[in-house]
């Protein structure tokens, strides 16, 4: 008799405290936006006027250490738009607005991430090289 009470207290408790709906947590985590190769900024002047520039730069030994720290670098400037450099074809492609960044800042702004890097072959194209 003493078991079968116990047993029946145990069921009841377990039944009471069980809930029959269940609310999930809902936790907000910020997530990073994706984006694309190329690191690019918004809100420039719509009247500006803006160049393309490609150019080689010689002394890259990786990836992500030098070739993104190099893109890094570039797109934090004030006035550039974009800016892609490609390790295996040691290939910087920079959009920047002409009258706030002129070649001789962007040469400059490589060289001064390391002395090893060297930039050559500075052009301005309509159109950049396709990047694989």
């Amino acid at each position: 008799m003493m078991k079968n009470t116990y047993l029946i207290i145990a069921f009841a408790l377990f039944i009471v405290s069980c809930k029959k709906e269940t609310t999930p947590e809902i936790k907000t985590a910020e997530m990073p936006v994706e984006k694309t190769n190329a690191i690019s900024k918004p809100n420039f002047n719509p009247n500006a006027t803006f160049a393309k520039a490609e150019f080689k730069i010689e002394g890259m030994t990786c990836a992500m250490g030098c070739a993104k720290t190099i893109e890094k670098r570039i797109a934090k400037m004030e006035g550039v738009k974009s800016a892609v450099v490609d390790f295996k074809k040691e290939l910087a492609m920079v959009e920047y607005d002409n009258a706030k960044v002129t070649p001789a800042n962007l040469e400059n702004t490589v060289t001064n991430v390391a002395e090893v890097y060297k930039v050559k072959n500075m052009k301005t194209v309509e159109q950049f090289s396709i990047v694989e």
